[in-house]
């Protein structure tokens, strides 16, 4: 028999990663570009928030967090610290979690 066979199969909500993973900071920022004038400010606050959230969720995976019960308010906001982000509120910590799940 394997020796892959008797191993038990982690659960689903732990991590697999045997020690924390670092995470990779970009080599270079992304060029920012302005956007689009003439939009209500709802808009500017709700695409700023999504691209927050999108940053956070990506941070979140690359750590070993993959399931969005995993992603709790604190652990979001600790990734935030790490990557140099200001701590989201709990609007954001929904979005990211909402990300998480429907990106799937």
């Amino acid at each position: 028999m394997p020796a892959a066979a008797l191993k038990p199969k982690p659960l689903p909500t732990q991590s697999t990663a045997k020690r924390p993973v670092p995470l990779e900071t970009p080599c270079a920022p992304v060029e920012k570009r302005p956007l689009p004038a003439g939009r209500p400010r709802e808009w500017y606050l709700t695409h700023n928030r999504r691209l927050k959230a999108m940053r956070l969720a990506i941070a979140l995976l690359d750590s070993g967090v993959y399931l969005p019960a995993q992603a709790r308010n604190e652990t979001i906001r600790r990734t935030a610290e790490l990557i140099g982000v200001h701590p989201p509120s709990d609007t954001t910590c929904h979005m990211v979690r909402a990300f998480m799940r429907y990106n799937r």
